[in-house]
């Protein structure tokens, strides 16, 4: 069983109060339609980087919760960053995993291990205090409230459907210098 990205995001949005929201690739578009936000940065042209820029945010924001929502093909590009987020320990830190088992940006080939790899077994067995796996959209709005507020670092894997369309989603004119000017003020009023 699998739930589409849009259910998946949805059921962040409905709980994401004042977050700080960081977003990689295909998880891009969805997101700044249903949840349109000062608070919102995009990791886009730099595959990988969306967790370790999130640990960056939580890192210079410890008052603030900070999510991040990656790829699975993303976060093989680094996989080493789960190591480093573990070993801060940043309690305002949540790490959403969309898992659908191909680098979906570049084509959708397999990633390595597709069928068999356990992303929150690797995030616990680093140091994550919690995770969680989820492959039914109706549990996982159950729990994403909670989940959002325990204390991190804590990593979320959704099973995404890989058939999941993206051609329903607006694509946003994303600037990452627009955004970080952006974050900012929401974040200093300066």
């Amino acid at each position: 069983m699998a739930m589409s990205r849009g259910e998946a995001l949805r059921a962040v949005a409905q709980h994401r109060g004042e977050r700080i929201v960081v977003s990689t690739m295909q998880v891009v578009r969805p997101w700044h339609s249903i949840s349109p936000s000062d608070l919102n940065l995009s990791c886009v042209g730099f595959m990988g980087g969306a967790s370790t820029l999130g640990l960056g945010v939580a890192l210079a924001q410890p008052g603030r919760r900070v999510v991040i929502l990656d790829g699975d093909g993303s976060l093989l590009m680094p996989l080493g960053s789960i190591a480093t987020i573990a070993g801060a320990a940043p309690a305002n830190f949540c790490h959403i995993l969309f898992q659908n088992g191909v680098y979906e940006t570049s084509g959708s080939q397999p990633i390595a291990s597709a069928d068999a790899i356990d992303f929150a077994q690797m995030a616990k067995g680093a140091g994550y205090k919690a995770a969680y796996t989820f492959d039914d959209v109706g549990r996982f709005r159950e729990e994403v409230a909670g989940i959002l507020d325990e204390d991190g670092p804590v990593f979320v894997v959704l099973k995404i459907d890989q058939r999941d369309e993206m051609a329903e989603w607006n694509a946003p004119s994303v600037s990452a210098l627009a955004e970080t000017r952006t974050v900012h003020r929401a974040l200093t009023g300066v």
